[in-house]
């Protein structure tokens, strides 16, 4: 019974989220209902469980965060994602953001530099049964080029400008959204459309993330 009662709770904090990303524009039925139905007290630290369904990022190991809900609901719907989709995240985190994209697109590749951070999230990942994720240790400005090309890009952690890797690791016609923006100053998120030709770029909303670092972390 105790259980039942915590999953009605859970349900109750999960749909009001949801009517308040709502209020605030989203209207990605898709990202919305990923929103409700995935619990993401699941993927935050125990010591924040009580804050799971507010709309607020919250710290995580390693220096990290999980995105505030508004943010990962409004970065996941400019991206425009189809059923049949392969994408490409960067910054695994807790696997949150993975694990709303795999509700809506046919295949997520994450990239986590932190192993602590992949292994919590793989954990995660087989708990909740999601057999559409696959990850890696590695540098994600480097991308995944033996993966690519991607219909979708999410990066979630600033870079300085828009990382030239990624860019070429997208279709012609693909999307991918991006922090840029000094650390500790102004960043937006900009949504970027390679084309034949290059690319084009527009800007879409005041953030702040922690920074986009090259490399991996070898010893967390």
């Amino acid at each position: 019974m105790a259980e039942e009662d915590g999953e009605h709770e859970r349900n109750i904090f999960a749909a009001r989220l949801t009517m308040a990303l709502r209020a605030q524009g989203v209207r990605d039925l898709k990202v919305l209902q990923a929103i409700e139905t995935l619990p993401r007290s699941e993927f935050v630290d125990p010591a924040y469980v009580a804050y799971a369904y507010d709309d607020r990022s919250l710290p995580i190991e390693c220096g990290q965060t999980i995105s505030q809900p508004y943010v990962v609901a409004f970065m996941t719907a400019q991206l425009r994602i189809g059923d049949r989709d392969k994408v490409l995240e960067i910054g695994t985190g807790s696997g949150y953001q993975a694990a709303i994209l795999s509700r809506i697109c046919r295949r997520v590749y994450t990239i986590e530099r932190y192993r602590t951070l992949l292994r919590e999230a793989e954990a995660r990942f087989e708990r909740l049964g999601f057999s559409n994720i696959t990850t890696m240790l590695g540098d994600g400005l480097k991308g995944w080029p033996s993966q690519a090309p991607f219909d979708r890009i999410m990066v979630t952690a600033a870079a300085e400008e828009i990382p030239p890797h990624l860019v070429e690791q997208l279709k012609v016609g693909g999307l991918m959204i991006v922090p840029v923006g000094p650390v500790g100053g102004i960043q937006h998120l900009i949504r970027v459309e390679r084309t034949e030709e290059g690319f084009t770029e527009e800007r879409l909303l005041a953030v702040r993330f922690v920074p986009l670092v090259p490399g991996k972390a070898e010893q967390l």
